[in-house]
Protein backbone atom coordinates (compact mmCIF):
# COMPACT_ATOMS: atom_id res chain seq x y z
CA UNK A 1 0.00 0.00 0.00
CA UNK A 2 1.32 3.53 -1.26
CA UNK A 3 1.30 6.47 0.97
CA UNK A 4 0.58 9.76 -1.24
CA UNK A 5 2.99 11.63 0.70
CA UNK A 6 1.58 15.33 -0.10
CA UNK A 7 -1.70 14.30 1.15
CA UNK A 8 -0.03 13.17 4.34
CA UNK A 9 1.85 16.50 4.34
CA UNK A 10 -1.63 18.33 3.65
CA UNK A 11 -3.73 16.78 6.09
CA UNK A 12 -0.66 17.34 9.04
CA UNK A 13 -0.54 20.72 8.38
CA UNK A 14 -4.59 21.37 8.44
CA UNK A 15 -4.30 19.41 11.54
CA UNK A 16 -1.65 21.82 13.35
CA UNK A 17 -4.04 24.92 12.09
CA UNK A 18 -6.67 23.64 14.19
CA UNK A 19 -4.49 23.00 17.02
CA UNK A 20 -3.21 26.26 16.62
CA UNK A 21 -7.36 27.66 16.46
CA UNK A 22 -8.16 25.35 19.14
CA UNK A 23 -5.70 26.19 21.71
CA UNK A 24 -5.02 29.54 20.19
CA UNK A 25 -5.23 31.20 23.87
CA UNK A 26 -0.94 30.62 23.78
CA UNK A 27 -0.45 32.80 21.23
CA UNK A 28 -2.01 36.15 20.56
CA UNK A 29 -6.36 36.56 19.88
CA UNK A 30 -6.88 40.14 20.45
CA UNK A 31 -5.04 42.83 19.70
CA UNK A 32 -2.72 44.89 21.83
CA UNK A 33 -3.05 48.08 21.70
CA UNK A 34 0.23 50.79 23.29
CA UNK A 35 -2.03 54.07 23.12
CA UNK A 36 -4.99 52.77 24.88
CA UNK A 37 -4.65 55.64 27.36
CA UNK A 38 -5.73 58.47 24.24
CA UNK A 39 -8.70 56.19 23.52
CA UNK A 40 -10.21 54.03 25.97
CA UNK A 41 -13.18 52.67 23.97
CA UNK A 42 -11.06 50.32 22.04
CA UNK A 43 -10.91 48.48 25.72
CA UNK A 44 -13.86 49.66 27.14
CA UNK A 45 -17.69 49.77 25.71
CA UNK A 46 -18.37 52.54 28.66
CA UNK A 47 -16.17 55.13 27.42
CA UNK A 48 -18.58 55.93 24.39
CA UNK A 49 -19.08 59.60 24.96
CA UNK A 50 -18.04 59.81 28.94
CA UNK A 51 -16.24 62.93 28.17
CA UNK A 52 -18.70 64.59 26.32
CA UNK A 53 -17.20 64.40 22.91
CA UNK A 54 -17.31 63.81 19.50
CA UNK A 55 -14.24 61.78 18.47
CA UNK A 56 -13.24 60.26 15.26
CA UNK A 57 -10.23 57.94 15.94
CA UNK A 58 -7.54 56.22 13.37
CA UNK A 59 -4.77 53.40 14.47
CA UNK A 60 -2.45 51.84 12.66
CA UNK A 61 -0.40 49.02 14.22
CA UNK A 62 2.61 47.36 12.85
CA UNK A 63 3.83 44.84 15.41
CA UNK A 64 7.88 43.22 15.40
CA UNK A 65 8.28 45.10 11.72
CA UNK A 66 9.95 42.78 9.90
CA UNK A 67 9.29 39.24 11.14
CA UNK A 68 7.25 37.80 8.77
CA UNK A 69 3.65 37.02 9.62
CA UNK A 70 4.19 39.25 12.49
CA UNK A 71 0.29 40.84 13.81
CA UNK A 72 -1.01 43.80 11.93
CA UNK A 73 -4.07 45.85 13.49
CA UNK A 74 -5.98 48.69 11.73
CA UNK A 75 -9.20 50.23 13.15
CA UNK A 76 -11.34 53.29 12.77
CA UNK A 77 -13.94 54.81 15.80
CA UNK A 78 -16.06 56.80 16.43
CA UNK A 79 -18.32 57.83 19.67
CA UNK A 80 -20.37 60.21 20.99
CA UNK A 81 -23.10 61.43 23.87
CA UNK A 82 -26.31 62.46 22.95
CA UNK A 83 -26.53 65.88 24.44
CA UNK A 84 -29.16 67.75 26.97
CA UNK A 85 -29.41 70.46 24.04
CA UNK A 86 -32.92 71.05 23.46
CA UNK A 87 -35.59 71.48 25.53
CA UNK A 88 -39.42 71.19 25.60
CA UNK A 89 -42.63 72.65 27.30
CA UNK A 90 -44.69 70.27 29.74
CA UNK A 91 -47.61 70.16 32.08
CA UNK A 92 -46.84 69.40 35.60
CA UNK A 93 -49.93 67.66 37.53
CA UNK A 94 -50.79 71.11 39.19
CA UNK A 95 -50.70 72.93 35.77
CA UNK A 96 -47.76 74.34 35.80
CA UNK A 97 -45.61 75.22 32.64
CA UNK A 98 -42.29 73.63 33.17
CA UNK A 99 -39.24 73.38 30.53
CA UNK A 100 -37.71 69.74 30.71
CA UNK A 101 -34.81 68.20 28.40
CA UNK A 102 -35.88 66.61 25.34
CA UNK A 103 -33.51 64.44 26.88
CA UNK A 104 -31.54 63.58 29.61
CA UNK A 105 -28.02 63.30 27.93
CA UNK A 106 -26.94 60.42 29.72
CA UNK A 107 -26.59 57.81 26.40
CA UNK A 108 -23.28 57.67 24.53
CA UNK A 109 -22.89 56.03 21.54
CA UNK A 110 -19.82 54.51 19.33
CA UNK A 111 -18.93 51.91 16.49
CA UNK A 112 -15.44 50.59 15.62
CA UNK A 113 -13.99 48.79 12.26
CA UNK A 114 -11.15 46.42 12.43
CA UNK A 115 -8.74 44.32 10.59
CA UNK A 116 -6.42 41.81 12.73
CA UNK A 117 -4.07 39.74 10.90
CA UNK A 118 -1.92 37.20 12.95
CA UNK A 119 -0.26 34.83 10.80
CA UNK A 120 -2.31 32.95 8.93
CA UNK A 121 -5.59 33.82 10.74
CA UNK A 122 -7.40 37.30 10.30
CA UNK A 123 -10.15 38.72 11.61
CA UNK A 124 -12.02 41.86 9.75
CA UNK A 125 -15.12 43.02 11.67
CA UNK A 126 -17.23 46.24 13.42
CA UNK A 127 -18.46 46.95 16.90
CA UNK A 128 -21.44 49.00 17.96
CA UNK A 129 -22.35 50.05 21.16
CA UNK A 130 -23.82 51.53 23.94
CA UNK A 131 -23.03 53.27 27.06
CA UNK A 132 -25.28 55.03 29.87
CA UNK A 133 -23.93 57.48 32.25
CA UNK A 134 -24.69 58.19 35.95
CA UNK A 135 -23.37 61.26 37.76
CA UNK A 136 -22.61 59.93 41.16
CA UNK A 137 -21.20 62.84 43.07
CA UNK A 138 -20.68 66.87 41.28
CA UNK A 139 -17.44 65.40 39.46
CA UNK A 140 -17.50 61.60 39.44
CA UNK A 141 -19.34 59.80 36.80
CA UNK A 142 -20.57 56.25 36.42
CA UNK A 143 -20.62 54.84 32.93
CA UNK A 144 -22.00 51.15 32.18
CA UNK A 145 -21.63 49.91 28.49
CA UNK A 146 -22.40 46.84 26.06
CA UNK A 147 -21.52 46.30 22.58
CA UNK A 148 -22.20 44.10 20.01
CA UNK A 149 -19.54 43.28 17.56
CA UNK A 150 -19.29 40.99 15.02
CA UNK A 151 -16.29 39.61 12.45
CA UNK A 152 -15.30 37.27 9.73
CA UNK A 153 -12.57 35.17 10.74
CA UNK A 154 -10.39 33.28 8.09
CA UNK A 155 -7.61 31.24 7.33
CA UNK A 156 -5.63 32.72 4.71
CA UNK A 157 -3.62 29.51 3.87
CA UNK A 158 -1.85 29.86 0.32
CA UNK A 159 -4.03 28.32 -2.18
CA UNK A 160 -1.13 26.72 -3.84
CA UNK A 161 0.01 24.71 -0.46
CA UNK A 162 -3.49 23.03 -0.26
CA UNK A 163 -4.61 22.66 -3.81
CA UNK A 164 -4.98 18.71 -4.75
CA UNK A 165 -8.24 17.81 -6.59
CA UNK A 166 -8.88 14.62 -3.72
CA UNK A 167 -9.00 17.12 -1.01
CA UNK A 168 -12.25 19.55 -1.85
CA UNK A 169 -12.71 20.09 1.81
CA UNK A 170 -9.49 21.57 1.77
CA UNK A 171 -9.73 23.26 -1.64
CA UNK A 172 -13.17 25.40 -0.55
CA UNK A 173 -14.79 24.97 2.82
CA UNK A 174 -11.56 26.37 4.87
CA UNK A 175 -11.09 29.34 2.80
CA UNK A 176 -14.76 30.23 3.13
CA UNK A 177 -14.22 31.71 7.05
CA UNK A 178 -16.81 31.79 9.08
CA UNK A 179 -18.57 35.28 10.70
CA UNK A 180 -18.36 35.32 14.41
CA UNK A 181 -21.20 37.35 16.45
CA UNK A 182 -20.55 38.04 20.08
CA UNK A 183 -20.89 40.86 23.13
CA UNK A 184 -18.60 42.63 24.99
CA UNK A 185 -19.06 44.82 28.56
CA UNK A 186 -17.73 47.72 30.54
CA UNK A 187 -17.71 49.67 33.05
CA UNK A 188 -16.17 53.30 33.51
CA UNK A 189 -15.59 55.54 36.61
CA UNK A 190 -14.43 59.20 35.63
CA UNK A 191 -13.53 61.93 37.88
CA UNK A 192 -11.00 65.33 36.81
CA UNK A 193 -8.59 63.35 38.84
CA UNK A 194 -8.63 59.89 38.13
CA UNK A 195 -10.24 57.30 36.14
CA UNK A 196 -11.00 53.37 36.93
CA UNK A 197 -12.63 50.78 34.45
CA UNK A 198 -13.27 47.42 33.83
CA UNK A 199 -14.22 45.23 30.71
CA UNK A 200 -15.00 41.54 29.89
CA UNK A 201 -14.80 41.44 25.93
CA UNK A 202 -15.79 38.11 23.80
CA UNK A 203 -18.68 37.12 26.34
CA UNK A 204 -19.80 34.34 24.44
CA UNK A 205 -16.39 32.38 23.49
CA UNK A 206 -17.18 32.36 19.38
CA UNK A 207 -20.21 30.36 20.80
CA UNK A 208 -22.28 31.06 17.87
CA UNK A 209 -20.54 30.67 14.38
CA UNK A 210 -22.16 31.03 11.04
CA UNK A 211 -20.15 29.17 7.96
CA UNK A 212 -19.02 25.78 7.55
CA UNK A 213 -18.69 23.09 9.68
CA UNK A 214 -14.74 23.30 9.16
CA UNK A 215 -14.63 25.69 11.68
CA UNK A 216 -16.40 23.66 14.79
CA UNK A 217 -12.96 23.70 16.84
CA UNK A 218 -12.83 27.65 16.36
CA UNK A 219 -13.06 29.49 19.97
CA UNK A 220 -11.93 32.97 21.44
CA UNK A 221 -11.37 33.08 24.99
CA UNK A 222 -13.01 35.36 27.50
CA UNK A 223 -10.85 38.57 27.86
CA UNK A 224 -10.97 41.22 31.33
CA UNK A 225 -8.95 44.55 31.58
CA UNK A 226 -9.02 46.20 34.72
CA UNK A 227 -7.71 49.47 34.10
CA UNK A 228 -6.81 52.85 36.13
CA UNK A 229 -4.98 56.11 36.10
CA UNK A 230 -4.47 58.96 38.52
CA UNK A 231 -3.38 62.41 37.72
CA UNK A 232 -1.05 64.50 39.79
CA UNK A 233 -0.15 68.25 39.44
CA UNK A 234 3.50 69.40 39.52
CA UNK A 235 3.42 73.12 38.40
CA UNK A 236 0.34 75.24 36.75
CA UNK A 237 0.54 73.56 33.57
CA UNK A 238 2.31 70.18 33.84
CA UNK A 239 0.77 66.85 35.23
CA UNK A 240 2.02 63.19 35.63
CA UNK A 241 -0.19 60.31 35.10
CA UNK A 242 0.57 56.93 36.56
CA UNK A 243 -1.54 54.15 35.07
CA UNK A 244 -2.12 50.44 35.31
CA UNK A 245 -3.81 48.04 32.84
CA UNK A 246 -4.27 44.34 34.04
CA UNK A 247 -5.50 41.68 31.74
CA UNK A 248 -5.84 37.86 31.88
CA UNK A 249 -7.91 35.67 29.13
CA UNK A 250 -9.55 32.45 30.50
CA UNK A 251 -6.43 30.47 30.32
CA UNK A 252 -4.91 32.71 33.57
CA UNK A 253 -2.40 34.01 31.93
CA UNK A 254 -1.92 38.13 32.94
CA UNK A 255 -0.29 40.57 31.36
CA UNK A 256 0.44 43.60 33.19
CA UNK A 257 0.95 47.73 31.93
CA UNK A 258 2.63 49.89 34.14
CA UNK A 259 3.57 53.15 33.02
CA UNK A 260 3.94 57.23 33.36
CA UNK A 261 2.73 59.88 31.35
CA UNK A 262 3.90 63.19 31.39
CA UNK A 263 1.04 66.33 30.25
CA UNK A 264 1.90 69.63 29.69
CA UNK A 265 -0.80 72.25 29.02
CA UNK A 266 -3.08 69.40 27.87
CA UNK A 267 -1.28 70.26 25.07
CA UNK A 268 1.85 67.30 25.00
CA UNK A 269 1.72 63.88 26.14
CA UNK A 270 5.00 61.48 26.96
CA UNK A 271 5.22 58.72 28.37
CA UNK A 272 7.22 55.21 28.99
CA UNK A 273 5.26 51.88 29.61
CA UNK A 274 6.94 48.73 31.33
CA UNK A 275 4.85 45.26 29.85
CA UNK A 276 5.06 41.96 31.88
CA UNK A 277 6.81 39.60 29.36
CA UNK A 278 9.26 41.93 28.42
CA UNK A 279 8.14 44.97 26.60
CA UNK A 280 9.04 49.10 26.83
CA UNK A 281 6.80 51.26 24.95
CA UNK A 282 7.60 54.61 24.82
CA UNK A 283 4.50 57.31 23.40
CA UNK A 284 4.22 61.01 22.47
CA UNK A 285 0.92 62.82 21.66
CA UNK A 286 0.38 66.32 20.83
CA UNK A 287 -2.65 68.43 20.12
CA UNK A 288 -3.07 70.65 17.38
CA UNK A 289 -5.85 72.91 17.24
CA UNK A 290 -6.71 75.15 13.80
CA UNK A 291 -6.52 78.48 14.11
CA UNK A 292 -10.28 80.01 15.59
CA UNK A 293 -11.60 77.07 16.25
CA UNK A 294 -12.83 76.23 19.93
CA UNK A 295 -15.21 73.14 19.19
CA UNK A 296 -12.21 70.59 17.09
CA UNK A 297 -9.17 69.97 17.64
CA UNK A 298 -6.49 67.43 15.95
CA UNK A 299 -4.55 64.66 17.67
CA UNK A 300 -1.61 62.63 17.02
CA UNK A 301 -0.06 59.79 18.29
CA UNK A 302 2.86 57.66 17.80
CA UNK A 303 4.57 54.57 20.43
CA UNK A 304 7.24 52.48 19.72
CA UNK A 305 7.33 49.10 21.46
CA UNK A 306 10.77 47.06 22.16
CA UNK A 307 10.85 44.06 22.84
CA UNK A 308 13.20 42.69 25.72
CA UNK A 309 13.57 39.01 24.67
CA UNK A 310 14.91 37.47 21.92
CA UNK A 311 12.67 38.38 18.69
CA UNK A 312 13.84 41.88 19.03
CA UNK A 313 17.27 40.76 17.69
CA UNK A 314 15.85 39.93 14.22
CA UNK A 315 12.01 42.86 14.18
CA UNK A 316 12.57 46.55 13.89
CA UNK A 317 10.36 46.69 16.77
CA UNK A 318 6.81 47.57 16.85
CA UNK A 319 5.15 50.82 15.67
CA UNK A 320 1.87 52.22 16.37
CA UNK A 321 0.50 55.43 14.50
CA UNK A 322 -2.81 57.67 15.83
CA UNK A 323 -4.84 60.33 14.85
CA UNK A 324 -7.62 61.41 16.80
CA UNK A 325 -10.39 64.34 15.56
CA UNK A 326 -12.43 65.54 18.68
CA UNK A 327 -15.18 68.28 18.41
CA UNK A 328 -16.96 69.84 21.79
CA UNK A 329 -16.24 72.41 23.86
CA UNK A 330 -13.54 71.82 26.83
CA UNK A 331 -14.57 73.47 29.40
CA UNK A 332 -17.34 71.02 29.75
CA UNK A 333 -15.14 68.18 29.83
CA UNK A 334 -15.98 66.71 33.26
CA UNK A 335 -18.81 68.92 34.34
CA UNK A 336 -20.81 69.99 30.63
CA UNK A 337 -23.68 68.35 31.69
CA UNK A 338 -24.60 70.10 34.33
CA UNK A 339 -24.71 73.53 32.41
CA UNK A 340 -28.08 73.14 30.56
Amino acid sequence: MKLNISIVVKRLVCILLFVVIGRSSFAQQLPLYDQYLYNKFLIDPAHAGSDGYTSFNITAREQWVGYSGAPRTYSISWQTRILKRSYKIKKTIFNQTVFTPKNDGKVGLGSNIFSDKNGLTQRTGFQVAYSYHIWLQKATQLSLGLAFTGYHFIINANAQSFEDANEPWLNDNLRRGIFVPDVDFGIYLLNPRFNFGFSALQLFGAAAKIGDYAYRNFRMDRHFYTFGSYNLSVGSRTEIEPSILFKISEELKPQVDIGVTCIYDDRLWAGLTYRTGGGLIANIRFRYIPDNSKWAALYFGYAIDFTLNEIQSVTYGTHELTVALKFGDSSRKYRWLDRY
